[in-house]
C-alpha cells in the first residue's frame, strides 16, 4: 500500500503541474477578446468552435447547478461523522485520521474555489442574471469530481457490504459523468474550464487519497 501511494502521490503531484501549465497555456495561446465585453478568451477558436457547436442550454445548466448541492452534503455529511467521534471520544486525536485529512482536503478544495472566483482567468460565454461570472476552472465540475471520488474511498474502507459498497459506487460514476457532461454541454462555461477542472481535481483527489494510504497501515481499499 504505501507503494501504492508513493505512485498515487506522484501522478497527483504531476497533475498539479500540469494542471499549472494548462492555467498558463489558456493566458497566451490563440488569445482574442471574444468573450463577454470584448474579454480575451484564450484558445478562442477552439473555445468559440465548441461553443456554438453545443449552443447555450439553461435548463441543463439549472440541473446541474442544484445537483451541484450533491457533493456539498456528502462534505457536511463526513464533516458530521468527524464531530460525532470529536464528541464522544473527547480528544482531536482520537478522530479517525483519514477523516482529519478528509476535511484538510474539503478545506483545500474550497480554497481553490474561491481563490479562482477573486482571480478570475476568463469569464463565461454568457451573462448568469445578467452578471458577469468567472469561469475558470468549472466551480461545480471542480466539486463534483473532487467529492464525490471520496464518497467511494470511504464507503470501500468503511463498509463490509458489497452490495451497498457497489450501488454507491455506480452512483459516484454515474452521478459524476452527468454532472461533467451536463456542464461541458450547457455552454455556461468555455470547453477549457472544464479540462481545466478535471485536471485539478484528479490532481487534489490523487494527493488526498495517496496521503491516507501513505498514512494508514491498514488500508483496506
Amino acid at each position: 500500500m504505501k507503494k501504492n501511494g508513493k505512485k498515487l502521490l506522484s501522478v497527483g503531484i504531476i497533475m498539479m503541474v500540469v494542471f499549472a501549465v494548462w492555467t498558463a497555456l489558456i493566458q497566451i495561446v490563440d488569445v482574442q477578446p471574444v468573450g463577454q465585453n470584448g474579454t480575451d478568451i484564450g484558445f478562442a477558436s477552439l473555445n468559440c468552435w465548441f461553443h456554438k457547436l453545443t449552443g447555450v442550454h439553461m435548463a441543463i445548466y439549472t440541473v446541474t447547478d442544484w445537483l451541484g448541492l450533491v457533493p456539498i452534503f456528502i462534505c457536511v455529511l463526513f464533516g458530521g461523522i468527524g464531530l460525532v467521534q470529536l464528541v464522544m471520544r473527547r480528544n482531536l486525536f482520537k478522530v479517525d485520521f483519514d477523516l482529519i485529512l478528509l476535511g484538510i482536503y474539503y478545506i483545500i478544495v474550497i480554497f481553490g474555489y474561491l481563490f479562482f472566483e477573486m482571480i478570475p482567468i476568463n469569464y463565461r460565454p454568457i451573462l448568469i442574471e445578467g452578471i458577469m461570472e468567472a469561469s475558470y476552472p468549472s466551480s461545480t465540475t471542480l466539486l463534483v469530481l473532487s467529492v464525490m471520488p471520496t464518497l467511494s474511498f470511504q464507503v470501500n474502507r468503511r463498509m463490509k457490504n458489497t452490495t451497498i459498497k457497489n450501488g454507491i459506487n455506480i452512483f459516484v460514476i454515474l452521478f459524476s459523468l452527468f454532472m461533467v457532461i451536463g456542464r461541458t454541454v450547457a455552454g455556461v462555461h468555455w470547453l477549457t474550464d472544464i479540462i481545466g477542472s478535471v485536471i485539478l481535481s484528479t490532481g487534489l483527489y490523487l494527493i488526498y487519497k495517496a496521503s491516507v494510504l501513505l498514512s494508514d497501515k491498514n488500508v483496506r481499499s
